[in-house]
């Protein structure tokens, strides 16, 4: 058996292409001009409150003017810094030559959400309006926001006031508003209101589609199972994402050989199995440690004729990372390489988490440093590595961490902050988590509840309540105050 260390030797040769990952998984096109990395300098390292003068004294205003996808580039990859981003889009959009198009509106309007910015996300609804600029997807947005927050009322709001807005609350909208449900755990809802459906609303696959991954997020298998039988009932024929929901349903029930005999029957049906859905299989067998069942099953995949596409490797990969058959996950690895497939950041991880779950944190650290000369790590990557070094009383290497990933210009998100705070507070580095989670509400960020609530323990403990108060007046202007000078 080849040991971690050696195969970690191996990691830049055997992955012999570069992985470019970015901020909200938005690829950003070579910009010869360098004005996207000048705008990504500055709105870094400059608070909201100046922000545009700093931009109108870079020059940047004249790139903008000739290339609108700088904009959506740099909104995607702020969409994280609420503040920030509204600032820029507000400069943005007083530059010559220039007009938001959808998509910056779009972006727009769910950084705008996330920090609950809701007066000034409507203010926009308003303006694409006037503009003729509206579709079902923009309220499809709004929705899936408000319901992630569980504002099921405001959600439900959304979907009945677009006629309102001369958008038709179309089967597509109704599909967006039980998708937002579903997602956020809300499928008793979504079931009463598909009950209560008006007669132009005819469902189709999707619609139940939606409903039965609702239900097994819930998670109620028989639930699920009787929407599935009712599609059926009706004449509305299970498509392939249908079966890849409930495989996913019966695996996650503890029911593998059930969804296993579910794909075998997927051909009678006329619907072919695919690489992710044997993914589903392979991943769960590897979970329930059956790793030659899901050995098994991924050769069975090549043997019908199904290409291996990198969810399936990755499925596989996670299942020799439980067992610690690390020189087969190198040789999985290798395999990709050989066939041109090339391994995403989820890749990575699960490689990283294999090897701190052993207690090998050298070895995922030297992983760590060979991935990031051939690829680009995503907030995941970074947040794993973070944690790693707190918990092993390393903040010097945390901080290190955290440095290279603001050196490349990444916007941290919520996740991260709260890790890297959360390890200082730990380690009792008070004052440098107080600079964080002020550079953190600076960009728009929310800490969690959790997170400040351990920093203000800490803070009333070393009789720094000046600070606290200070903390606590920007925390409350970020959640109540709009954007405003």
């Amino acid at each position: 058996m080849v040991s971690a260390r050696r195969c970690c030797k191996k990691l830049a040769s055997e992955w012999g292409i570069a992985i470019r990952m970015y901020t909200s998984d938005a690829p950003v096109k070579d910009l010869a001009d360098g004005t996207f990395k000048k705008i990504c300098r500055i709105m870094i390292s400059c608070p909201k409150v100046g922000l545009d003068v700093r931009l109108d004294h870079s020059g940047a205003g004249v790139g903008v003017g000739a290339s609108p996808e700088i904009v959506e580039n740099v909104l995607k990859r702020f969409e994280n810094a609420g503040m920030v981003s509204y600032r820029f889009f507000e400069w943005a959009g007083k530059q010559r030559n220039y007009t938001h198009n959808v998509e910056a509106y779009h972006t727009m309007i769910g950084s705008l959400a996330k920090i609950r910015q809701f007066e000034l996300m409507w203010d926009l609804v308003g303006t694409m309006r006037s503009k003729g600029m509206l579709s079902a997807e923009t309220f499809c947005i709004i929705m899936r926001k408000y319901a992630r927050m569980q504002k099921v009322d405001e959600a439900l709001y959304t979907f009945n006031v677009m006629e309102k807005y001369g958008v038709s609350s179309n089967l597509a909208a109704f599909n967006g508003l039980l998708s937002a449900l579903c997602k956020s755990k809300n499928v008793r809802k979504a079931q009463e209101i598909f009950d209560n459906r008006t007669e132009h609303l005819v469902p189709d696959s999707k619609t139940y589609s939606i409903l039965i991954d609702g239900w097994g997020r819930e998670p109620n298998l028989p639930k699920a199972r009787e929407t599935f039988r009712q599609m059926v009932h009706v004449g509305c024929n299970p498509d392939i994402v249908t079966y890849g929901i409930m495989v996913d349903i019966l695996c996650k029930a503890g029911r593998v050989d059930e969804a296993y005999g579910m794909l075998k029957s997927m051909d009678a049906n006329g619907c072919s199995p695919t690489s992710f859905i044997y993914s589903i299989l392979v991943h769960t067998y590897g979970i329930e440690n059956r790793i030659e069942d899901a050995i098994n099953t991924f050769m069975e995949m090549v043997k019908n004729g199904v290409e291996a596409d990198v969810a399936v490797y990755n499925a596989l990969i996670s299942a020799f990372c439980k067992v610690n058959k690390f020189k087969n996950v190198f040789r999985v690895l290798k395999e990709m390489d050989d066939k041109g497939i090339i391994p995403n950041a989820r890749t990575c991880n699960i490689v990283l988490n294999g090897l701190i779950g052993q207690g090998q944190s050298d070895e995922a650290y030297r992983v760590f440093r060979k991935m990031i000369k051939v690829c680009e790590p995503d907030a995941d990557t970074y947040t794993i590595m973070i944690k790693m070094f707190f918990d092993n009383d390393q903040s010097e290497k945390a901080l290190k961490v955290w440095k290279y990933m603001m050196s490349k210009r990444f916007v941290p998100s919520m996740h991260t902050y709260s890790v890297l705070i959360n390890g200082l507070c730990e380690k009792g580095q008070v004052s440098e988590a107080c600079v964080y989670i002020e550079e953190m509400i600076e960009k728009g960020i929310q800490p969690s509840v959790m997170t400040f609530r351990k920093l203000r323990k800490l803070l009333i403990k070393e009789h720094r309540q000046d600070v606290l108060k200070f903390l606590q007046e920007k925390m409350s202007l970020l959640i109540k105050e709009p954007l405003c000078d």
